[in-house]
């Protein structure tokens, strides 16, 4: 498969640095200078040392990123069964940092935006309207939460979010 994969990555969840915006890319040579000749013109601004950070990253030990990803399966699971424990329906994720939920099983009289407005105001937890990521006939009610955070993060989540379909209904 290496001849003919890319995997295109995100610094920034990597490393728990959501705000640097740096990503990377592994292919086979053949592949890599096609895209260098893209990637020139698309982007301009990429500052040298976070791609510098990124690239020491990226050196760190096999046990590294392992550990990595069953903390976050852990984490992912634990979120999850919160979130069934409450009685949103959670969409399967494997592969991701974030976990979607089906709105629309709820009966709910709001789409997916508007109900993640009423979570940040009434309940002090941001999720993001899946119905964001498309250009033409949206999904509205999808929503998505990001679990690749501290346990007392999750566990804070989920105690504000215990009464947010009950309210709703």
């Amino acid at each position: 498969m290496r001849e003919r994969c890319v995997k295109i990555g995100s610094a920034g969840k990597i490393f728990s640095l959501t705000g640097w915006k740096v990503g990377f890319v592994c292919a086979a040579p053949s592949i890599m200078r096609v895209l260098a000749k893209a990637h020139q013109f698309i982007t301009f601004t990429t500052p040298p040392n976070l791609q510098a950070a990124v690239a020491y990253g990226l050196t760190k030990a096999d046990d590294y990123f392992a550990d990595m990803r069953r903390d976050l399966q852990r984490s992912r699971d634990r979120f999850v069964n919160g979130l069934r424990a409450l009685q949103f329906p959670v969409l399967d994720a494997q592969g991701t940092y974030f976990v979607n939920v089906d709105l629309a099983p709820l009966g709910l009289n709001e789409d997916d935006e508007s109900f993640c407005k009423r979570l940040v105001v009434e309940h002090k937890v941001a999720a993001i309207p899946v119905s964001a990521f498309y250009a033409d006939d949206p999904v509205r009610s999808v929503v998505r939460f990001c679990f690749a955070k501290r346990d007392s993060t999750l566990d804070a989540a989920l105690d504000r979010l215990s009464g947010a379909l009950r309210r709703a209904a």
